[in-house]
């Protein structure tokens, strides 16, 4: 998750259902405006990075299969998102095929915060997508060096030295707290 920009269109409308059907790159669509995702550090590439590649690497050595991606956009409620690194199941990707934008949240969803981000428009975004079918969030914090992970049962928070697991999507997956923040 980064700082963001407010960007309008030139005529200063553009609906939801435009932003659905070409999403301008590196822009959500928050409440009517688009907006530019930017800010990201060399740190916060660096871990999006790395946990694309270690899902993607568990989820074909453990037969799992599905797709990961990074900052594709997604539909919430009411909002275009595009989440740091999503997962989607083998049964949605087949369901949703070659899609421009997930009609809904992805199954589990990793956002990286940054240090400009409020805390409540982190846990805001958290509620927004369990709201619309995610079921399970990963929020890592690089410069406190803590991953929480939210399902709608649980919070999980871990720190140095901890293992986090998946609770709910892609059964099994592990990493120790400090490989990934490293």
């Amino acid at each position: 998750m980064v700082a963001a920009t407010v960007v309008c269109k030139e005529s200063n409308v553009f609906s939801l259902e435009d932003y659905m059907l070409d999403p301008p790159d590196r822009m959500e669509w928050i409440d009517g405006i688009l907006v530019e995702k930017n800010g990201m550090t060399a740190k916060h590439g660096r871990i999006q990075a790395r946990l694309a590649a270690y899902w993607i690497d568990y989820k074909h050595s453990s037969g799992q299969e599905g797709e990961v991606y990074t900052e594709t956009p997604c539909r919430t409620f009411s909002q275009g998102r595009r989440p740091d690194v999503s997962y989607l199941t083998p049964e949605l990707v087949e369901q949703f095929g070659d899609f421009t934008m997930l009609p809904q949240s992805f199954p589990l969803i990793a956002e990286i915060v940054s240090p400009t981000d409020t805390t409540e428009a982190v846990f805001g975004k958290v509620r927004e997508y369990l709201q619309s079918g995610c079921q399970e969030i990963w929020l890592v914090f690089p410069e406190s060096q803590w991953v929480l992970i939210v399902t709608q049962q649980r919070q999980v928070l871990l720190s140095c030295g901890d293992v986090a697991s998946t609770q709910t999507v892609l059964e099994g997956f592990s990493v120790v707290v400090d490989e990934l923040l490293a």
